[in-house]
């Protein structure tokens, strides 16, 4: 199959890579570019584990086709930390013990972020209906909406 030469912007790095029509995002992302934190559950967009942002707005990579990427902006878990310093995001799961096995928290920091990104200062319930399309095995949802709340309330800025 013919493969098609196009730019993408991973992380803040601009990329030109050559891709088969047919490669989903997530595979370009975990085998074509090694950054193996998106991670692949049902191939389905059922579990969430492959969510990353593209301009911003969460999508599952699992379904998307790479090509589509071609002059966009894709963020993915090892985008959020700065260099020695986590995310508020990554320290909220830390802080409220928001995982377990750690295989959904990728997907789930990244729903998170685009949920924080459009509202700063989201309910309880604002955070649920974010995070509805990320499924977790281990936890119960509990400590995670707690991790993104407390994320969202370091990230707000501070009133003068």
């Amino acid at each position: 199959m013919e493969k098609r030469r196009m730019t993408v912007t991973v992380n803040g790095e601009e990329r030109v890579v050559e891709v088969e029509p047919r490669l989903l995002l997530a595979h370009l992302l975990r085998q074509g570019l090694g950054l193996t934190g998106t991670h692949i559950g049902c191939d389905t967009t059922n579990c969430g584990a492959c969510t990353v942002l593209v301009d911003g707005a969460a999508v599952k990579s699992c379904t998307m086709l790479a090509v589509q990427t071609d002059g966009h902006e894709v963020r993915t878990v090892e985008g959020m930390a700065q260099t020695n310093q986590l995310h508020p995001i990554q320290e909220g799961f830390r802080e409220e013990h928001g995982l377990q096995c750690g295989y959904c928290t990728p997907g789930m920091m990244m729903s998170a972020m685009a949920l924080l990104q459009r509202n700063p200062d989201p309910t309880e319930e604002d955070v649920r209906w974010a995070l509805s399309g990320n499924l977790c095995r281990c936890t119960g949802y509990q400590n995670i909406v707690k991790a993104v709340l407390w994320a969202a309330a370091r990230m707000r800025p501070v009133e003068a």
